[in-house]
């Protein structure tokens, strides 16, 4: 059994704010949100999944919580990610898949975070649903990668990712026409994607 602590004022108040930004209305967001010229099927069905957004208060200012993934992988090889994935059958919803999948990925306990709120699904090229569930860490814990799938277990500021001013747009090719992306680099880590679009979209509602 965990021994509850006292919490600090400035922990108290981040996690009033992350409350109230999550609880405002609005639209999920999405890989093509940044190229309005996409056609995507009528009646398609996304595949639910749950990403953890971890945010530790453990050394300071607080810090987000990323993985790298093994260069090895078939699909987002080297990638930045958050911890979390698809939604199993014995998962009760995505909070609970994105919980389960930070302890397989990163040895994050399930019970260590303390969930404020979720922001609302993403939709991703790959056909998923992501439900990016907010979580405070109050307590250190060690980081233990997966081996074959997480190359690195890693952390920012969250001042830096919740500054829109760090965002820049990319665009690459991409089944044959120029995709546009959101960046927020830190670092040596190139943070892009569908993980960028998720912190841009919690960046914009702390403002």
């Amino acid at each position: 059994m965990r021994i509850s602590r006292p919490v600090p004022d400035a922990a108290r108040n981040l996690a009033d704010r992350l409350a109230a930004a999550l609880a405002t209305q609005g639209r999920g967001s999405s890989d093509f949100d940044l190229n309005p010229g996409t056609v995507l099927p009528e009646g398609r069905k996304l595949r639910p999944a749950g990403v953890l957004v971890p945010i530790s208060l453990t050394s300071g200012a607080p810090r987000l919580i990323l993985t790298k993934r093994s260069s090895a992988l078939k699909h987002h090889p080297g990638q930045i990610a958050f911890p979390g994935g698809k939604v199993d059958p014995g998962d009760r919803d995505e909070t609970a898949a994105a919980l389960r999948e930070a302890w397989e990925e990163i040895g994050l306990p399930q019970d260590l975070p303390q969930v404020i709120g979720c922001l609302p699904p993403h939709e991703t090229v790959t056909g998923f649903a992501v439900t990016p569930v907010v979580g405070l860490i109050r307590e250190p814990f060690s980081p233990r990668p997966e081996e074959g799938e997480v190359a690195e277990v890693f952390s920012v500021p969250l001042e830096h990712v919740l500054d829109p001013g760090n965002y820049v747009v990319e665009s690459r090719r991409w089944r044959g026409s120029r995709r546009r992306y959101y960046v927020v680099p830190y670092g040596p880590y190139y943070i892009w994607g569908a993980t960028a679009r998720m912190l841009r979209s919690l960046a914009e509602r702390m403002q």
